[in-house]
Parts: structure tokens; sequence; C-alpha cells
């Protein structure tokens, strides 16, 4: 048997032996009854507050360090009712200072900002959990967090949901009072204990700090961590947990390259979150508008393969990790944004296409098991010779071991053809997709992985419409180390999943090992070494990537990592490499480049700060150098002005041609107050020849409730002649029944 086809087989049993490590708790937090009321003011003076008893404090160091009590000392304590769950938290300070906010702006993010979290994994899975967190000027924060927190991308801040916080500033503190309704959170009724952890950020000393140790190697928000926490009495729901959100909005649009206009015409609809059980969630939308979500923000691509850009609308956030976390990022079965979502050809942006209805039930049967199912129809436009799909997705999870799991998806996408007289299914013109995944999370946290097997099903019968994948991760306070194989069939199809690329084989080994001075200045450093090849059985070795880099954190927060890299491309179809329209190099044809690359992040904390990322070396038959940056400033939390720019110097010899490719992208964020918020986003890009102007103000007139105005324009940079211009005002209303 051929090694790529064991090399799964061996991985998944390695997975499921390590799954069974285990972790051992050391301390638990407890939650008392309320029997008083409490005001949300932020004093503090009701007498649950003021009672000594059943405050959570000990707090350890999680950076720059792991090994010490934190310098500053916090406490947390927490309460509930028949209704709300209630928190208090102080933050001490060892005298008066200025507190670090870039913004008003509800959902910061960011180490450089004060704050206060708390983490609370309501079905004891350690996988995931809601976070909500609030700064020193009584700014909040909620997000949801799903796959064990391994990275970043596992906190999403995009979702919303309604609860209450109020912050006070003190001489030597700061602290916050909390109430969050139980109707926001999903749990099993009766339950008498959660997992939880809480962390705080500290500006102003550059610590940050947690209640339940985390080693530093791991991210802050790792679920792998969490410890008990204990209620006095099990927990009871009493409310009717029913949300309406409607809307109206009004928008007009004209299209110069079209000679179109669309008059100001008013839309109705709206959303519902409606809770089956105490566990369990029925989303439903009906002619939803997405008009204010922010545009996305463009890159430059030198790449052959398309660039994903992530969901941001609410209705596919909630429980979204259980349809979007299957597959891998090159090969993800399902992907929202294929609903309701088109690129516009003339302006490269995301336009909508018209969502008719939607329905989506997910969450928890019990502690062990989740589920999703979910249904759209999307609507014909017969002037643009569009039909319309409905799209239906299911998704089912079990919990094994001590926080893995292994799930069963189905996603079918439906087209309608048109007849005389109605629209009825097109029974030829279906797409479906059916697959596996095991997803390993140790109870340590040091072992991760994931292997999946999905297939794809059309009317015309294919010979490999499949995709495999295996891959392990370890990680402890030092050695990094991962495995990765992928096997992606020829003829696999998930049109309404995200895959890049098909026909190859694609194995990825890389080891990195880190290093903790006894130092002032450096946090830690550590080399790196990377492996990526990718090959088919038509053509043999098609891609290899061999990566040397070197790390180094600051105990300042700032980075510095140098990456010298070894590229062999093998071209399996023409490909213009400036993807401007010029002169293609031919099939067949390989290349092999050298490139060095250098990234740096400044200190966050800073006032002015910067990201940059420079790559230089050779480029198929030329050369070229690439410059990414982020430069901002930051006035206070009133304002934060930034720069995005992208510069491709691009050096071919004939007959290809040279390009320089030049992305600009200055972004003003102004927050009036934590109610009214503008932000003016300018996006110049000369790979599609584009300037795009997307200003949008923001009023939260209540909780959750929002008016907004968006503006967009979209020209043509040389003679700012007009491509598209569009105005939407909306309005929305969170109300709870």
């Amino acid at each position: 048997m051929k090694l790529y086809r064991i090399t799964p087989l061996l991985l998944f049993l390695l997975m499921s032996f390590l799954a069974k490590a285990q972790n051992k708790s050391s301390q638990n937090a407890f939650a008392f009854k309320v029997k008083e009321p409490i005001q949300l003011d932020g004093l503090l003076d009701e007498p649950f507050w003021t009672d000594a008893e059943g405050w959570n404090g000990s707090f350890m160091q999680y950076f720059p360090s792991d090994t010490s009590r934190a310098d500053m000392d916090t406490r947390v304590k927490i309460g509930f009712d028949e209704n709300n769950l209630y928190i208090a938290a102080i933050m001490e300070n060892n005298g008066p200072r200025k507190y670090v906010s870039t913004s008003l702006r509800r959902d910061y993010r960011g180490e450089q900002n004060d704050g206060i979290s708390f983490v609370f994994d309501t079905f004891n899975d350690k996988t995931n959990a809601f976070q909500f967190g609030v700064n020193p000027y009584g700014v909040q924060r909620e997000a949801l967090l799903a796959n064990g927190g391994t990275r970043s991308e596992d906190l999403n801040l995009a979702w919303d949901n309604k609860w209450y916080a109020e912050a006070k500033i003190l001489e030597n503190q700061w602290q916050v009072e909390v109430i969050i309704p139980l109707s926001t959170l999903r749990f099993n009724e009766g339950a008498q204990n959660w997992n939880v952890n809480f962390y705080r950020i500290d500006s102003h000393k550059g610590e940050r700090s947690t209640w339940a140790p985390i080693p530093r190697n791991f991210p802050i928000i790792s679920t792998a961590f969490l410890q008990k926490l204990i209620f006095e009495e099990p927990l009871k729901k009493n409310s009717a947990n029913i949300s309406l959100i409607p809307y109206t909005a009004a928008g007009t649009s004209k299209n110069f390259l079209e000679g179109t206009q669309e008059p100001l015409s008013p839309s109705f609809g709206g959303d519902a979150k409606v809770g089956i059980g105490p566990a369990m969630n029925l989303d439903l939308t009906f002619n939803p508008d997405f008009s204010q979500v922010e545009v996305d923000q463009q890159v430059t691509n030198l790449d052959r393969f398309e660039i994903f850009f992530p969901e941001r609308r609410q209705f596919f956030l909630e429980n979204g990790d259980l349809f979007e976390s299957f597959g891998h990022p090159r090969a993800r079965p399902f992907f929202s944004r294929r609903i309701g979502v088109d690129i516009d050809s003339a302006t490269g942006q995301n336009v909508q296409s018209k969502i008719l209805y939607g329905a989506r039930v997910s969450g928890k049967i019990n502690e062990n098991w989740r589920i999703g199912a979910m249904n759209m129809q999307t609507a014909t436009d017969e002037s643009a010779g569009v039909v319309g799909k409905n799209f239906s997705v299911f998704a089912l999870q079990k919990k094994v071991f001590t926080r893995s799991n292994v799930g069963l998806i189905f996603v079918d996408r439906e087209s309608l053809a048109l007849d005389e007289y109605r629209q009825v299914f097109n029974p030829t013109a279906y797409n479906r997709l059916l697959g596996a995944d095991y997803n390993l999370n140790s109870a340590d946290g040091k072992w991760t992985g994931k292997a999946f097997y999905h297939r794809t099903f059309e009317y015309e019968k294919k010979e490999s419409p499949y995709a495999l994948n295996a891959y392990i991760l370890f990680s402890d306070i030092h050695w990094r180390w991962s495995f990765s194989f992928q096997d992606i069939g020829p003829d696999f199809n998930p049109v309404v999943g995200f895959v890049p690329r098909v026909n190859y084989r694609r194995i990825n080994p890389d080891v990195a090992y880190l290093f903790y001075p006894n130092s002032k200045t450096i946090n830690r450093h550590g080399p790196k070494l990377e492996l990526e090849r990718f090959w088919n059985d038509e053509i043999g070795q098609t891609d290899r990537d061999i990566n040397f880099g070197y790390l180094v954190r600051f105990n300042s927060l700032s980075e510095l990592e140098i990456t010298q890299k070894n590229r062999y491309i093998y071209l399996f179809r023409n490909f213009d490499p400036t993807r401007t329209g010029g002169e293609q190099l031919l099939a067949g044809t390989d290349y092999s480049n050298q490139t060095v690359q250098i990234q740096y992040k400044s200190n966050p904390r800073n006032t002015f700060n910067i990201d940059l990322d420079f790559e230089a070396g050779e480029y198929y038959t030329g050369n070229f150098a690439r410059l990414t940056s982020q430069m901002g400033v930051r006035m206070g939390y009133i304002a934060n002005i930034s720069m995005n720019f992208n510069y491709a110097r691009i050096r071919l010899p004939e007959p290809q041609k040279d390009a320089d490719l030049v992305l600009v992208g200055p972004r003003i964020d102004l927050t009036v107050s934590k109610k009214i918020f503008w932000t003016t986003f300018i996006q110049y890009n000369n790979q599609i020849d584009n300037l795009n102007i997307n200003t949008r103000l923001q009023w939260r007139y209540a909780p959750v409730s929002d008016f907004f105005l968006v503006y967009t324009d979209n020209y043509f940079p040389g003679d700012f002649m007009p491509k598209q211009r569009s105005l939407v005002l909306k309005l929305n209303y969170w109300l709870n029944l």
C-alpha cells in the first residue's frame, strides 16, 4: 500500500490515543444566589458586593512570564438569580494612571487595550464558550469562542447580543459591574456548574494575567485551562427567550457603466431568534439586508488562486463554527458567503444577491451532542439570467474523550428551473457534499489535530470527487511541530464551499523551538523550519516551499521575524504573474525562486504603531519587491487613523511586462461616544483599476439596535470617472419578548 494512503490512518490512530490525556483542575469559582436588587452603576455598594466572601483573586501572570503572581491584583465575584448573571470585578493599580482604549466602539480587540474578560463554557466541553469583556471606560465586547481557542480566528467578535455593563475609574483601581440575562446564554436547565476563566490586560505594565493559569505558549483565549464555576443552586430559565429584530431600509444606486439607476425605494424584513429549550436556538430571517456590513479590506493578489474573506453577517454567526469549522482552510465544505454574495467584476467588491428567507436550528442537544440545520432560498433575477437556488446544510457533532469530537456534515445546493407557469427544481443541477471530521483537542492542550473525508455528488458521476486530510500539532513551552497530509481529488467540487484548487496531494511538516531568555528586552525567540510540497499523478511535483525563519518577540509586545524562502512552482495552466491582463507564462513551464521576508510589528500600546511585511527576491522569470504595511495613529479613544499600503514592484523580461501594483487604504474611525460611530474607508487598487469610498455612520440608539447611513462610491482612478454609487439608510431594533 502506498505511503500517502496509510498516512491519514496512522495519524488518526495517534490522535485517538493522544485525546485521552488528562488535565487536572486546581481551583474552583463559586456563584452565589443574589437576594437583594442590584443597581447597575459600577459602584459595587450593594451588600452582595461588599461581602468579602466569594471573591476570586490570585491571578497568575500570563505575559511577560507565566511563573509568578500578577503584579497588580484583580478580583472577580459572580452572582445569579432567576433571570440574570451578575459579575463584579476590581482591577487594582499602584496609583492613578491613564488607561488605553483604542476606541469607544463596541467589540474592541487587541492586547493594547486595558480590559477585563469573562469566559463561560456553559456545556463543560472546554471547546466552545461565550466571552464578555469591559474596558475602564465601560466599552463592552462580546464574542463566541470555538475550536478550543487554539487560534486568534477562533474568537468571533462579530456576534452581538443583549447584556449590560458599567465601569468606574477610581484613584487606585477601576471596577466594573455586569448584568448578563440568562436568556442571552445557552446552557442546560438545571445545570449547577460551568467552566470559567477571567483574564485582564494591563496596558500600563504590559502585563496580562489570568485567574486559571495558562502557559504562555498557548493563546490567552485557550479553553483547555478553564476551571469549574459552581452555582449555589441549579440554574433555571424563566423568560420566553424570543427576540425579534425587524428592520426597515431605503436605498438608491446608480450604475454609470450600464446606464441604469434604481430610485430610492424602501424595503422591510427582519430576523427572529427563538430559544428551543435552554440550549437550542432557532434563527429565522426574512428578506435580510446586510448593507451595513463593512466592506472587505482588499489585498494585492499575486497568487494563482482565489482569496478567502471571512463571514461578517450576523445571521450566520451564532454556532457558526458548527457549520464552518468542517474541513481545512484549503478545502472548506461549507462557506456561508457563497449564499447571497457575488463579486462585482467592475469594482472587485462583494455585493449582495437577494436572499428571500432563511431558517437555522443550532445548539446543544446535551453536553455531548451538537446539531445544526439550515435552509436558505435566494431569488431569481431574470434580467441577469440568474435562477434562484436553495441551500441546505445539516451538521452533527459528538464530543469524544475529554475535548475532542467527531462530526458529520451534509450540504445540498439545488437550482431552480423556469417553466411557463412556475419555478421548479432542476433535477440535473444539484450539488451535494457528505463528509465526516474528527477533531483532536487533548485535555492538556498540547495536542491538536484533524482528520476528515469529504465527497461531492453531482448529476454527472465523477471518478475522484473526494477530499481527505490528516493533521496533527504538538505544542509545549519550547517545541512546536506539526505534520499535515492532504489529498484533494480532481473532481472534488463543493460549490457551496471554498476550495481554491483541486487535484493535488500536499505534505506539510514544520518544527519550531523557542528560547525564553532572562532579559528585560526580549521575551522569547527561536527558529522555525517548514516544508510544503504539492504533487499529483499527472505532473508530479507542482509546488514546493522550504522556509527557514527566526522569530523574536519583545517584552514591549513588538515582534520581528525574518524568513528565507525557497520556492518551486510548476504552471499547470497559463498565468499572468501580475494578474493585470498582461502576457501570460505558458503552462508546462516551471520556476525556482528565492526570496527573503521581513515582518515587524511595533508596540501596539504606542500612540503611533506600524505593522510591516517586506519580501524581495526572484519572481518567476524576473524579480519583485513587495511591501505591505499598516500604520495607525490613535488620538485617545476619539479617533483612530490608519493607512493600509501595499506596493509590489514586479520586473519581468519580455514578452512579459513590468508592473507596479499599488493598493492604498486610508481609514478614519471616529467614536463620538459609546453610541455614535463614523467610519470612512478609502481603497485605491490599480490591480483592478478601482477607487472605492465607503463611509458609514452608526447610531446605537438602544442596546443592539442601530441606525445606519452608508454611502459607497466607485471610480476609475485615472480620470475619476464614476462606476457605481449607492446610498443606504437602515434602522433595526432588537426586541426581547
